[in-house]
């Protein structure tokens, strides 16, 4: 898996943290320094970095009877090709009311069968 380059400027160890949490869609905080074998002060400067520049999020939990975080990335979580009927995105997306008669609906439901077939 490729993993895009961020908009904002890292460091090659902020770099490869990123890539690392990217890669396993989340991992604790104490695994992050191990796989990076950097110490955990070096370890919290990369995650404060990456939390700083909203590219991860870290939630509190147990791990191992100690209490830590858990690392995650922001929107990786989002898989577009369940909007997708063909190569058509979503008539629902951004809308507040969708008319269920129209053309660009129709169409969308109709690929949507199609890729069942």
């Amino acid at each position: 898996m490729s993993v895009a380059e961020p908009p904002v400027e890292l460091s090659e160890s902020q770099h490869r943290g990123l890539e690392l949490i990217e890669e396993t869609g989340g991992l604790h905080q104490s695994e992050l320094w191990k796989e990076l074998d950097v110490s955990s002060r070096t370890g919290s400067r990369i995650v404060d970095r990456l939390l700083e520049a909203e590219l991860i999020e870290r939630t509190e939990t147990m791990y191992n009877g100690r209490k830590t975080y858990y690392l995650t990335p922001t929107g990786a979580d989002l898989d577009y090709r369940l909007l997708m009927a063909g190569d058509m995105l979503s008539p629902l997306i951004g809308e507040d009311d969708v008319d269920s008669q129209s053309d660009v609906f129709t169409q969308w439901v109709m690929n949507l069968q199609y890729e069942q077939e």
